[in-house]
Formats: structure tokens, sequence, C-alpha cells
């Protein structure tokens, strides 16, 4: 009986690979994100982060770079479609749409934008998991692989006066934030922002995981931290927009596959 011969292996150039998408038009780009956005809000939906009417996540125009589109105030992140976003000018005025926006996802948002020129989308929900570790007034520390991914990436915003209402508030956020991908509001949540909506969704999502796996770590016992240059090197790794871009496509692909009407 004569062997069989072994399956030839096939090109990695003839296999699938999944990269961030581009655009020849703005009003391609301006879809695309709008498309984006609404998934994301569905995803945080679907994953617990509402709290009443607080959370809120931005994207910027690609156009209009002072603008950013943002979900409708009062209405449930499970609900979300392309067509029921804001646009919402420099002044917090909407220009497109017909709900009002959050004054705190304004008064907040407005600010990271300005402040990031590179930011293209920032994320804020009242997350249990994170609230619990800001109300420690603590940061994520390099316990697991997934945590690392914000090793020296992330600040504390140490104080907390209230509501966001207003724009100098905001301010200070953004200068805690400084050129971080993240933030933890102490008494408040967290704040993540990316190069895009997928980014910046996965960076809360991961983060609101690893305050979870922390919390449950230290009621144990003591965790043993992962070394200085192990956490760095596995943050050059994990800890970049394009990672997080390529870790978030399983969730986009779930929820506009089992929520189309969210695209509508």
């Amino acid at each position: 009986m004569s062997q069989a011969t072994a399956p030839e292996p096939i090109p990695a150039d003839q296999l699938h690979f999944a990269m961030p998408p581009k655009h020849d038009t703005v009003e391609e780009e301006r879809r695309h994100r709008k498309e984006r956005l609404a998934a994301a809000l569905r995803l945080f939906g679907r994953l617990g982060f509402e709290e009443g009417v607080a959370g809120h996540i931005t994207a910027r125009d690609p156009e209009f770079t002072d603008h950013f589109w943002v979900n409708p105030f009062g209405m449930s992140f499970k609900h979300v479609t392309v067509s029921d976003l804001i646009l919402v000018n420099h002044k917090g005025q909407v220009v497109e749409g017909r709900h009002h926006v959050n004054q705190a996802a304004f008064a907040i948002h407005s600010q990271v934008h300005e402040a990031r020129p590179d930011v293209v989308a920032a994320a804020h929900s009242h997350s249990t998991y994170g609230r619990a570790l800001s109300a420690l007034g603590e940061l994520l520390e390099p316990i697991t692989q997934d945590a690392c991914a914000f090793y020296e990436d992330v600040s504390l915003f140490d104080d907390y006066t209230g509501v966001v209402v207003d724009e100098e508030e905001g301010r200070r956020i953004a200068t805690a934030l400084g050129p971080h991908k993240a933030v933890v509001l102490r008494n408040h949540g967290l704040l993540t922002v990316g190069d895009s909506v997928d980014a910046a969704a996965w960076w809360f999502i991961t983060m609101e995981r690893s305050c979870q796996v922390q919390l449950a770590a230290k009621a144990a016992g003591k965790p043993v931290l992962i070394d200085q240059a192990s956490a760095r090197h596995t943050r050059d790794q994990l800890g970049n927009d394009l990672a997080a871009w390529i870790n978030y496509q399983p969730l986009y692909q779930q929820i506009t596959r089992s929520e189309p009407e969210l695209l509508g």
C-alpha cells in the first residue's frame, strides 16, 4: 500500500486576515464609523454596561472633525440603530438627529476629542467592576496578560465633584487622560479611547474584565505581579490600537449577525 501524500500548506497570502478597512470617500468613512458606533452601543447593552441614562460612546466625524456622533440621551444601548445616532458640534448643539445629547457626554467627550486629535472614539459607562475599582482609587496592576495591555498606559483622575456637566471638568479629565488609552475616574468609572470605534470599545470591554479579575484575585489572596520588563513587553505586543481592533472583530461579528437591524 502506497503512503498517502500529505496535504500541501496553503500559502499565507491566500489566507484571510481582517485588517481595518480603507475608505475612498468621507461619506463611506462616516457610514462606517456610525455602523461601528451603533454596534458598540449594542454590545455595551448586551454586556450589562448600562445604568439608567449614564454612559456614552462617541465617534469623531471624519469631515467635521470638531463634531462627534453619539448615542441619543435616554435611549437604551440595546435599541440604538445607525439612524438613531446624533451629531453634536463643538458647542454641544445637535446638528443632525432628533434627540437630545447627554450633557455629561458633551462635557467629557468634547474635551477629550479636542485634547487628543489622534482619538477617533471614546467610551465611558458606569460598568460594575470599573466603578468598583474606581471607588478604591486604584489602577490596574500587571497580574494577567490582558491587564498588561494597560501597563503604564492608564491614568487616574483622582477627584470627584459630582456629575460632570461643565466643560472645565471635562478639560480636567482630558488632562488626566493625557497620552494614555484609558483613565480611571475615581468614584465614577472608566473611560477609554482609540483610533477607531472598535479599539475604544475593545479597550473598555477588556479593561472592565481586567477590573473584575483584579478585584476577584485580591479578594482571594495576594496576586503575583508580572515583572516590569515582561509587563512592558506584553504591552508592546497587545497594547496598540491595531491589536485592539483585531481582538474586537469577533464581538462585532456576533452583534451584527444576531442583531442586523442595528445597521438600519
